[in-house]
């Protein structure tokens, strides 16, 4: 469903350690209308609800509603730490096109 790199694994280890959160948090990932693009990503630390899907990868979970997965699905989440910016960024193949900072997106239409 969606894929994790190494950095992104540590960072969200990193993160849910630091933050003193319970075993079964993970990294919740929502999609909306807003942005400049139409739809933005939003991501929180969060605990699951029946309703949602859950995606584990060596020992870290991703939340997600169902309304935000036929957006995500194929996704790959990195976390990226340069010079002029640092935080998760997403690799969306459902966007027709993403702004420039990398929050918000076109989704593809059929």
């Amino acid at each position: 469903m969606i894929s994790l790199t190494s950095s992104a694994i540590e960072h969200l280890k990193s993160l849910i350690a630091e933050k003193h959160a319970a075993a079964s948090t993970g990294l919740r990932l929502r999609v909306e209308k807003g942005g400049c693009a139409g739809m933005q990503y939003v991501m929180a630390l969060d605990e699951s609800g029946t309703e949602d899907t859950i995606q584990t990868q060596d020992g870290v979970s991703i939340i997600i509603d169902r309304e935000s997965l036929g957006y995500l699905r194929g996704c790959q989440l990195d976390y990226v730490d340069a010079l002029s910016d640092a935080g998760f960024k997403l690799t969306n193949p459902n966007a027709a096109r993403s702004c420039g900072c990398g929050t918000s997106f076109e989704p593809q239409t059929a």
